[in-house]
């Protein structure tokens, strides 16, 4: 079992088991206490939701992905260790766990996402690049995707003063191939993470849940080029939607690559021309340390709940997607009844939860 003991190693096969999502696996550990007793329960939650069968994540993959872990210098972060960005745990839906690799330290500190278009402008990516710079002068940690562009140039000038690459790949994988190179620096100087097992390939889906890491583990987005409708975009509403600050720099209007951060700013986004505008939009005095210990758990735990309770639920459901809160309302059940009956739902395969907390059913 390497280095990693009893509890750990649970908690891991219960993110890895199917259906098994960061809100479920909140609820999970909440009302049985512990990843053990939550392992021997959900079977038979996915029963009472629907399904036939259900299959836990097997001993010896997970056993296998901690060596290999260990093997490329990293380890796992849980939601609730100490040294989990604390920021990132504010979030219902932030994961459960990540993969580190390199300096855990620098997370304290206050961070700043700089997010933008992979076929940035040369005068867009100096000014990335110098603007990262200053704002590590003045001890901030710049938080990118280590994509090409923008966040390239970002996580360059920050490179010495502490930078934080989040991948939507393994450890193992490097994406763009040509920064290779730059990959390694960081995990060595600054901080690697990804919520990806190794050997994992950077699949287009798995970008809009690297984008919300960035978004969600630092106080304000930085959006320096970007076309309309682009991954940058999506960053900056994802940092919206968790009461982060959203700040652009404005771009001629006839570029399409300065649609988005113009956008932006018409729609009440921060104009950024400096590190100081930056510093004086997260509020935040320069080298402090900031967030609270991540509270993983809190909230009432789900409850048993009748057949009854389960109909009524489920009665309210289709493919539209739907706040949680409106099923409470329309269903008449309790909070704590509701939320078992969608966790059931969920763990059967029969239930898909949405940003801003709304469910569905799957398809």
């Amino acid at each position: 079992m390497s280095t990693i003991d009893r509890d750990r190693f649970d908690r891991l096969r219960l993110i890895r088991s199917p259906n098994v999502g960061p809100v479920a696996y909140r609820q999970l550990i909440g009302r049985f206490g512990s990843a053990g007793r939550a392992l021997k329960a959900i079977p038979d939650l996915a029963a009472r939701g629907g399904a036939r069968s259900f299959r836990i994540a097997d001993e010896r993959g997970i056993g296998q992905e901690i060596l290999s872990v260990e093997r490329l210098g990293g380890r796992h972060v849980f939601l609730g260790d100490h040294d989990y960005p604390a920021l990132l745990g504010e979030a219902d839906s932030a994961p459960p766990v990540l993969m580190a690799r390199g300096r855990l330290d620098i997370t304290p500190r206050p961070m700043v996402a700089m997010v933008g278009a992979r076929n940035a402008s040369a005068a867009a990516c100096r000014f990335a690049r110098t603007l990262a710079q200053d704002l590590g002068a003045r001890g901030c940690v710049v938080v990118s995707g280590l994509a090409r562009g923008i966040d390239t140039a970002a996580h360059i000038g920050s490179i010495q003063s502490g930078t934080v690459a989040v991948i939507a790949c393994g450890l193992d994988v490097v994406f763009p191939p040509e920064n290779a190179e730059l990959q390694e620096r960081i995990a060595t100087e600054g901080l690697l993470l990804t919520e990806h097992p190794p050997g994992t390939d950077p699949l287009a889906r798995h970008f809009p849940a690297r984008n919300r890491i960035i978004a969600w583990m630092t106080q304000g987005t930085v959006v320096v080029e970007a076309a309309p409708r682009s991954g940058s975009l999506l960053t900056a509403r994802l940092a919206t939607e968790e009461g982060r600050e959203v700040m652009a720099v404005p771009g001629f209007p006839l570029d399409p690559r300065a649609q988005g951060c113009n956008a932006l700013i018409r729609e009440g986004a921060t104009l950024v021309q400096s590190a100081g505008d930056i510093l004086e939009t997260i509020g935040r005095i320069d080298g402090r340390a900031v967030g609270q210990p991540s509270l993983p758990f809190a909230g009432p735990p789900p409850v048993d709940i009748t057949e009854g309770d389960r109909r009524r639920v489920l009665s309210l459901l289709s493919m539209t997607p739907v706040a949680v809160d409106e099923i409470v309302r329309q269903s008449g059940c309790t909070p704590g009844a509701t939320q078992t009956a969608l966790l059931e739902l969920e763990i059967a395969g029969r239930l898909v939860r949405h940003a801003g907390g709304r469910v569905s059913l799957s398809t």
